[in-house]
């Protein structure tokens, strides 16, 4: 692991294992979920990207200007492949200085049939940290992107979450998503609402404002900010763990069904970036 500080804020990296984010401490305090030591698979860091596309491909099928592309599971027990292919590669750190890390990943084509080259900026502040994520195309054929991030937060006692949303994405047993549910649907993030005390939340809200708070009695407040390319957030919520995940996307859950899922084209050469800010008090 390496790891870069300003000031009380320490942010370490586990470059090998996904390109993820192992921890995030602001004066010893742990803001993002620590990674144990030995982990090997990002869904126990602190933080992943999620590249070239956010979540679940039902089956892993899809047709895109007449290809028709399968992937393997990523995922074991799990039929529908998700978050691209950068979450399950060791990733390179290409620079690094006291505030400031680039970590890469090169994708020949494969199963996934693009070559493509992904970077994560990081840039540390005494209170926070920038990440901007880049996915180019390196092949000689267009290709479908898109792209988010998937942090894990501390849980907090009396934690709310603060997040404009005009609707939701229901699910089915596969976490799959079904209808669209304009207004509220369980907690109302518009106005605030704890955390904890749900059944499962694996939900993809829409209308989101780019900002999301999340506050508890007694400790500062945790603020989460995104490119305007972001227009979903993801929450995950499992009840009785100890984390809650809060993810700015700037495409949604089956990006290859119909409707606006936020995957755009890329030509050869060109780049798709997105950026989340991760502050506290």
């Amino acid at each position: 692991m390496v790891a870069i500080e300003k000031g009380g804020a320490r942010l370490v990296f586990a470059p090998e294992v996904g390109g993820a984010v192992a921890a995030f401490t602001v004066d010893g305090r742990e803001v993002l979920r620590p990674t144990a030591p030995q982990v090997d698979d990002a869904l126990l860091t602190a933080n992943f990207p999620l590249v070239p596309f956010c979540n679940r491909i039902p089956n892993g099928r899809f047709e895109w200007r007449g290809t028709s592309v399968t992937l393997p599971p990523n995922l074991e027990g799990h039929p529908h492949p998700l978050h691209g292919q950068g979450w399950r590669m060791p990733w390179a750190v290409e620079a690094i200085e006291t505030d400031r890390a680039l970590l890469v990943f090169e994708h020949p084509a494969g199963d996934w049939p693009w070559a493509y080259r992904a970077e994560q900026a990081f840039t540390l502040s005494e209170t926070g940290f920038r990440v901007t994520l880049t996915v180019i195309n390196t092949g000689e054929e267009d290709m479908p992107a898109g792209l988010g991030f998937h942090p894990y937060f501390t849980a907090r006692p009396g934690e709310r979450l603060a997040a404009q949303n005009d609707g939701v994405w229901l699910i089915d047993e596969d976490v799959l998503p079904t209808v669209r549910h304009a207004g509220r649907w369980g907690p109302d993030w518009a106005v605030g609402a704890p955390v904890a005390g749900h059944a499962l939340i694996d939900h993809c809200y829409t209308g989101w404002n780019q900002r999301a708070v999340l506050s508890a009695p007694g400790r500062p407040d945790t603020v989460i900010t995104a490119s305007p390319d972001c227009a979903w957030l993801h929450v995950y919520a499992p009840p009785g763990e100890d984390y809650y995940c809060v993810e700015p996307c700037a495409s949604r859950p089956n990006p290859f069904g119909e409707g606006e899922t936020g995957m755009v084209t890329l030509r050869p050469g060109e780049r798709r970036s997105i950026w989340m800010e991760i502050a506290t008090g």
